[in-house]
């Protein structure tokens, strides 16, 4: 008799336990909780509620979304779709005769050839949003040695980029190289070097250039 009332008193003492525990897990909850800290279901899988519930608070609790998603926000319950990123804008190389800003077999920057950048560079950047990349590339006649030209076509990207750094560019996205005489202007007339020195080197000029390769982000 007395192990019968020790056990059913064992007994009382573990489901008051257990039925504190269990309003203690729902103090903030509006589902009931069981013991292994989990959702009560029935047996066709409904959560079981409490007398709390109500949409809204089924919206902050959470076992909400699983429990009644339906009957919640659908913005509460679905997260709102990933934007996709913007693809930067490649804008189409900028190319520039070499006839505006260089004298012959020079690399000094000139009057109308810093005009021709602020026109057809700075001018077009406003329409961008940040840039990406630049890169600068100087080309030269098929005048003189290859080496020569080289440099030369090399000092003149040099003499752009400062320019452009001038104007607000900032210098770590642009980029300088020189093709020297080996990619000529296509689309241009063709010269005969049977021409005067003086003739030749003016119908070579559209070949004296450089080109602007920008990569942008989208303006916002």
């Amino acid at each position: 008799m007395k192990t019968k009332y020790i056990a059913q008193s064992l007994a009382a003492i573990g489901l008051m336990a257990m039925t504190a525990l269990a309003q203690a897990q729902t103090v903030d909850r509006v589902y009931v909780i069981d013991q292994r800290a989990e959702v009560a279901r029935s047996g066709t899988g409904l959560c079981w509620r409490t007398g709390f519930w109500t949409p809204a608070a089924a919206a902050n609790d959470p076992a909400g979304c699983a429990c009644d998603k339906d009957l919640l926000p659908k913005e509460k319950c679905e997260p709102p779709a990933a934007k996709a990123a913007a693809a930067p804008i490649t804008a189409k190389p900028i190319t520039i005769a070499a006839k505006e800003l260089f004298d012959y077999d020079k690399a000094i920057l000139k009057p109308e050839g810093k005009a021709a950048i602020d026109r057809e560079v700075i001018a077009k950047l406003k329409d961008a949003g940040p840039i990406k990349t630049m890169l600068v590339t100087g080309h030269t006649d098929r005048l003189g040695s290859q080496q020569y030209n080289q440099k030369l076509s090399e000092k003149r990207a040099e003499v752009v980029k400062g320019y452009l750094v001038s104007k607000g560019v900032p210098v770590d996205k642009i980029e300088t190289m020189g093709a020297g005489k080996t990619q000529p202007a296509t689309g241009v007339p063709k010269c005969d070097d049977k021409l005067p020195k003086k003739k030749l080197i003016e119908c070579l000029a559209p070949h004296r250039r450089f080109t602007i390769d920008v990569t942008a982000e989208p303006k916002k």
